[in-house]
């Protein structure tokens, strides 16, 4: 047995002496185990981290114990957070999540919450453990309706079927009160899948094209595969980050490459220009509306479309918002097309404001947060 195989097995055995050691009371039907340090990933994995496609995951990518992580900075992007291939950070964060895992597959599941058989599709559940005592599938939508948190304990594996998507209350697709997959083997989701909550997977991780996740991608002892994707971070505690939505407008242009590159940190003699508002709802939450306009002037790439998220992702030392990220769909495009985009306010005139886009699906580009000219984006609170 090999010092990697040797690890892995230890890991097994501590899970399982955790599971042992684990309350059963149903009061985990109404807490959620916390992260720890795993609360800033967006995708962890243990053997190897693999993205291919324009990719754009906000928080933190690590491995650990292994130290393999392909397609960063490009075509894969990480904003808001760093990479951690084999190092300290994500061997404590890995712990972590192992014990999070433990916690989740340990909580009691009612009778009455064993969905064994059934597919989630087209089912609606309020906070609580739900159980399947092998494999689980989505096919159409999921909603949840509450405060959370849910907890989903799978013996086997969890598929989802290609455009299914978790809704949270009444259709929210951005970071909600605490949605949990404890995964017994390993987890596939289908391409378009809009997916919501915190996937723990004991072995591997497949998330293929076109599949967006709300909260975060964990292998415990294999591999994170990553195709074409947004994937983003979502704390334990509740709220999406810790200052909630917020509404944000702005206009400008920034540096492109000319010709076009591949590269999204690459910038050039080219420009690209847009203009944006965001308007978080009064429900609360990170649900938004709003319109967004981008073109690129040197590859003729233009959309728009209705921002349906808005969410803080980033914070100053001082705690007001620093990084913002806003989301949402393109207007009369086939295949259909999403947009993410983060930005930064650093206050007036606004010639140190940020600007980055990524776009998936049948129309791709990927631009790294890069200083704005000619142009002010502004933060405000709703």
């Amino acid at each position: 047995m090999n010092h990697h195989q040797k690890y892995l097995f230890s890991c097994l055995l501590a899970i399982a002496a955790l599971l042992s050691a684990a309350s059963f009371d149903s009061a985990l039907a109404q807490t959620a185990p916390s992260l720890g340090s795993a609360s800033s990933f967006a995708v962890l994995g243990s053997s190897t981290v693999t993205c291919t496609g324009v990719s754009t995951i906000t928080g933190d990518v690590g491995v650990s114990p292994g130290s393999a992580v392909t397609g960063f900075p490009a075509p894969c992007t990480v904003v808001g957070g760093a990479i951690h291939a084999g190092d300290a950070v994500a061997a404590q964060a890995h712990s972590d999540a192992a014990t999070a895992y433990a916690a989740l597959a340990g909580a009691t599941c009612p009778p009455a919450n064993d969905l064994t058989g059934q597919d989630l599709g087209g089912l609606t559940l309020t906070p609580g453990v739900y159980c399947f005592d092998s494999s689980a599938g989505l096919t159409g939508t999921l909603n949840l309706t509450g405060e959370g948190p849910w907890i989903f304990q799978i013996g086997s594996t969890l598929t989802t079927a290609s455009n299914a998507s978790v809704l949270v209350n009444n259709g929210n697709e951005g970071c909600a009160p605490g949605v949990f997959w404890a995964v017994g083997s390993s987890a596939t989701l289908g391409t378009g899948t809009e997916f919501q909550g915190i996937i723990l997977a004991l072995i591997s991780d497949t998330v293929t094209t076109s599949a967006n996740v709300s909260g975060g991608v964990f292998a415990l002892t294999g591999a994170v595969t990553l195709d074409t994707n947004l994937v983003s971070a979502c704390s334990s505690g509740g709220a999406p980050f810790p200052h909630g939505a917020i509404k944000v407008t702005g206009g400008g242009q920034i540096p492109v490459p000319n010709p076009d590159s591949a590269d999204p940190n690459a910038t050039g003699t080219g420009s690209a220009t847009f203009g944006f508002n965001a308007m978080p709802s009064k429900s609360g939450g990170t649900v938004a509306s709003g319109e967004f306009n981008y073109v690129n002037h040197v590859t003729g790439l233009h959309i728009n479309g209705p921002v349906t998220n808005v969410e803080v992702i980033a914070v100053n030392p001082d705690g007001s918002p620093k990084t913002v990220r806003f989301s949402g769909t393109c207007r009369g495009s086939s295949p259909s097309c999403s947009f993410s985009v983060t930005v930064e306010d650093h206050g007036e005139p606004g010639t140190s404001d940020q600007f980055g886009i990524t776009v998936i699906s049948g129309l791709t580009e990927a631009r790294s947060q890069r200083v704005i000219s000619r142009g002010n984006i502004q933060f405000h609170k709703p």
